[in-house]
């Protein structure tokens, strides 16, 4: 045989080689497949579970029909809720009552399923967000147990369903304007709280980058904190309403704080800032407390500090309180609030190694400015009752208070 002939095989038949040929789509016959195993297990969930476990159906093709067959009993007609041609059984999360020991044991159901098929939480997503994006074609009765439902899957952690995935689509202006959202998070958030704290709620707000919006979920006639606080202390949320009420405050003194820095830092004059000082207090009904602890942060946050060198620290300082005295005469009122800010000086120079040398000079210049009155400083010295550092500066500052005692003495 030459070598440049090739062999065959006589009367072999070669076969061609099969193409990879998809299978025609046919969700309705895969739900009804589902349906069957239902059924043929009368809903008992841990049957179900097993059953889906050894058949072959195509879960990576077909979960998002899965679990709209879990959660409404079959598949439902595009762009509703409403069933669709084919089987049908009664034993879905829509159909059960409205309690948390009826859809539980759902929750735990589902669990099971993505722990063995982990590829089935982004169908769970795709159809979470699809009914997040519908609730008003459910039923009243139908919402509130998807309300249910989703604050047991966030309660019980099921498989990383991401909160962003629940909060983001209810944010449809016609399903807040009618104030299903709210209906539906009022629920949500009364379900989870029964077995979380609400730090843990928080936790998932802030998740679902919700934290700062919670007033997204209410329709725009109540979208006020006022609303908030009467909405949710109606429905037992006290500890929910707490917690918005310090995050607005939290955020009107960071504004002012802004603001006032703004002012500081382009060398406004004493009296606008006093005036803008004024109208946010008015505005948001701000402590007088609170606006000492923030001028005086405003103010030392200002002085330009010079590393280790504590002449020229102390320079800076003392030039700070001369220079804005006026503003803190202005809020200062008060033996209560003088306290306080002589408090607010003990921190800082406590907190600030650079500052520790500086606090009786603090002290004597904001005296000599007549931000500080005499009694004001003897009683810090005698009964004052924060800890932090109080005995260096006790003893720093007796020479001054000797100074006050000799020339009250020589009046």
């Amino acid at each position: 045989m030459s070598s440049k002939e090739k062999p065959t095989l006589g009367g072999t038949r070669i076969k061609p080689r099969k193409r990879n040929i998809a299978a025609p789509l046919d969700p309705a016959a895969f739900a009804d497949a589902v349906v069957q195993i239902y059924l043929d297990n009368a809903g008992d969930l841990e049957l179900i579970a097993k059953s889906l476990e050894s058949s072959d159906l195509n879960f990576s093709r077909y979960g998002d029909t899965f679990f709209e067959v879990v959660f409404t009993g079959g598949r439902t007609q595009p762009g509703t809720t409403k069933p669709d041609e084919g089987e049908r059984h009664s034993y879905s999360i829509i159909d059960c009552e409205p309690m948390r020991e009826a859809i539980l044991p759902s929750v735990i159901y589902i669990q099971k399923i993505l722990r063995r098929r982990p590829f089935l939480i982004k169908n769970l997503e795709n159809v979470t967000r699809r009914f997040m994006q519908s609730l008003e074609l459910f039923e009243e009765n139908e919402r509130k147990k998807l309300a249910i439902f989703t604050a047991l899957a966030f309660s019980q952690k099921l498989s990383g369903l991401p909160p962003e995935t629940v909060f983001q689509p209810l944010l449809k202006d016609n399903l807040v304007g009618k104030g299903l959202v709210l209906t539906f998070i009022t629920d949500f958030f009364k379900e989870y709280l029964v077995d979380n704290s609400l730090d843990d709620l928080i936790s998932i707000l802030k998740r679902g980058k919700m934290e700062d919006n919670l007033l997204d979920f209410f329709p725009s006639s109540k979208r006020s904190a006022e609303g908030f606080s009467e909405h949710f202390t109606k429905e037992g949320l006290v500890a929910l309403v707490e917690y918005n009420e310090k995050k607005i405050f939290e955020v009107t003194l960071k504004e002012m704080k802004t603001a006032l820095t703004t002012q500081i830092a382009e060398e406004a004059e004493i009296s606008e800032v006093i005036d803008t000082v004024k109208q946010r207090v008015k505005d948001a009904k701000l402590p007088d407390i609170e606006v000492i602890r923030i001028l005086w942060d405003v103010l030392m946050d200002a002085v330009q500090w010079s590393g280790k060198n504590q002449q020229q620290n102390a320079n800076a300082a003392l030039r700070q309180v001369k220079a804005w005295a006026e503003l803190l005469n202005t809020f200062c009122t008060n033996a209560k609030l003088e306290l306080e800010l002589l408090y607010k000086v003990q921190m800082q120079c406590y907190e600030d190694a650079k500052l520790m040398k500086l606090f009786p000079e603090i002290v004597r210049s904001l005296y000599e400015q007549d931000v500080l009155a005499e009694d004001t400083i003897m009683h810090w010295f005698r009964k004052g009752t924060n800890p932090k550092g109080r005995q260096t500066f006790v003893k720093a500052l007796e020479p001054f208070v000797t100074w006050l005692e000799e020339a009250e003495e020589e009046e």
